[in-house]
């Protein structure tokens, strides 16, 4: 991630998806995660990034809203590709946030044991 803009709780949740990313593709051949970052609310004036993990194969999507107003904390809703969001995202803080942790978001939502 060159962008010199890239605020240090994105970088952080970078640093985290990339290894979390890494240890998935390791361990389950059957969950390919999809990583995006989109900038798209910021670039509507809202001071916020949004991760996306999606997983083609169920079309189950994990989102991460970070807002600058609150950089010790993060919203994320599992969701799905192909439905929009629902209105209530749950609260983590990032002090709490590691690479084992989404580790275990995404491979018990993408394999079907989380709701």
């Amino acid at each position: 991630m060159g962008n010199k803009n890239i605020t240090p709780q994105l970088r952080k949740l970078c640093d985290i998806t990339t290894q979390a990313h890494t240890d998935i593709q390791k361990n389950f051949s059957d969950i390919n995660p999809i990583v995006g970052v989109s900038h798209k609310m910021r670039e509507s004036g809202v001071p916020a990034d949004v991760m996306t993990i999606d997983c083609l194969k169920t079309s189950k999507q994990i989102i991460i809203v970070l807002h600058d107003s609150q950089p010790e904390t993060f919203n994320y809703q599992y969701s799905f590709k192909d439905k929009n969001p629902g209105t209530k995202f749950e609260t983590y803080a990032m002090s709490d946030l590691s690479s084992e942790v989404l580790y275990n978001w995404i491979k018990d939502y993408f394999k079907g044991n989380t709701p």
